[in-house]
């Protein structure tokens, strides 16, 4: 029996090693990564850049701790603040990290403003993470049973429902926030519209409210811009990212601008490990590695590429309901619950991911080529003819 906690259904394969967009197991057989370890590993494994910026600072110190100014976790907040248009930056060890300095950001912003009881209004079918508060903010009651009391706060709305929207706003003078996913990654790669994401920053002006987005999955390029955002025409007070921003290398960050870079003081938030100089190092390098290699303009024409050869394939495409998301970051509605192709791909050689059911998540590292894409679109759609 092993010593692990059973908290994951773990699949029945073991990694050894990596490179670029595939994965081998400890028998040597190799696999399409169209995962990318849930969207962390945005360069691909074993990337040179991110590799040499890990040995090198490796080679001179780990840790010092918060207490003490760090060089390069410095010069990653000036590059990340400067690709995101915000002023400054938090560093914690993941996306959950990431999003409790939202909220207690948040909070804070409402008691400065004389708010006894802040809340944030947050969306059904949201995902935000499994500390007590990010559990609470998600809108998925299966992952929340077994943890009550669950944390207060938080008020929930329909996604793209803007008249639920207005009505909270006209009811609940104790809301100092909004926050929401762009795109709701584990439920089911749901864009929220146009029209609601404008509805969402007009209230927010108006009421004076943060705009805060989770960027944790769509951040760092995987949609096709560095964050989702700056393709939407919004600009929020606070955004949360993590996962792509390490590569692998537990890293979240929490963004800030204007009102909002202001409310935290000395004292207010902290983390022992948070940016140390080896995280900041590797990510530093990713972020650069996405600019200097146009990696979001890679994921727009490989995600493009990628909807169009399943939809013209006509053995697949009548089996397809619709295909959402942007960039990188596709969701392929079936017509029926689709759970056992998880298995199915591995299998055949290629990891995937089913969410909400009946969705087919696919995550490819950014660096993706043509070809690889083809494979992979052969691949799905193989599966897909199988299943159906």
């Amino acid at each position: 029996m092993s010593a692990l906690m059973q908290t994951y259904a773990r699949l029945p394969v073991t990694f050894s090693h990596g490179a670029g967009v595939y994965l081998y197991d400890t028998d040597g057989r190799r696999y399409l990564d169209a995962l990318s370890g849930i969207a962390v590993n945005g360069l691909g494994h074993a990337h040179p850049a991110v590799t040499k910026a890990i040995r090198d600072q490796a080679d001179k110190l780990l840790h010092t701790s918060n207490l003490y100014r760090i060089e390069v976790q410095e010069q990653l907040a000036e590059t990340l603040c400067a690709v995101a248009g915000m002023d400054n930056c938090f560093f914690g060890n993941s996306g959950a990290e990431a999003n409790e300095a939202a909220i207690k950001l948040a909070r804070l912003y409402g008691h400065q403003r004389g708010v006894d009881k802040p809340s944030i209004v947050v969306l059904e079918g949201a995902f935000h993470g499994r500390t007590l508060a990010t559990l609470s903010a998600t809108g998925n009651r299966k992952i929340q049973a077994g943890f009550e009391p669950l944390v207060a706060g938080f008020i929930r709305v329909p996604r793209n429902d803007i008249q639920a929207l207005q009505q909270v706003a006209a009811n609940n003078p104790g809301v100092v926030a909004i926050l929401a996913e762009p795109i709701q990654g584990e439920g089911g790669v749901h864009p929220l519209s146009t029209e609601f994401l404008q509805a969402m920053q007009d209230i927010c002006r108006e009421r004076e409210w943060l705009l805060m987005l989770d960027e944790v999955q769509t951040g760092n390029g995987r949609t096709g811009h560095y964050f989702a955002y700056q393709g939407l025409g919004i600009t929020p007070d606070v955004v949360a990212t993590a996962k792509g921003l390490g590569n692998g290398v537990p890293i979240g960050a929490c963004l800030a601008r204007g009102k909002a870079a202001q409310v935290f003081g000395a004292g207010h938030h902290g983390s022992t490990y948070g940016g140390n100089p080896l995280v900041c190092a590797a990510a530093l390098a990713v972020v650069n590695t996405i600019a200097a290699d146009h990696l979001c303009d890679n994921a727009l024409a490989m995600g493009q590429l990628l909807r169009d050869t399943l939809l013209a394939d006509p053995t697949v495409a009548p089996h397809i309901r619709e295909i959402r998301g942007a960039g990188l970051m596709l969701g392929i509605a079936l017509q029926r619950e689709c759970g056992e192709l998880v298995a199915a791909a591995l299998d055949a050689g290629v990891l995937i991911n089913v969410t909400a059911g009946d969705t087919i998540r696919l995550l490819p590292p950014l660096i993706i080529n043509e070809t690889e894409t083809l494979e992979l679109a052969a691949a799905v759609a193989a599966l897909i003819r199988n299943f159906a």
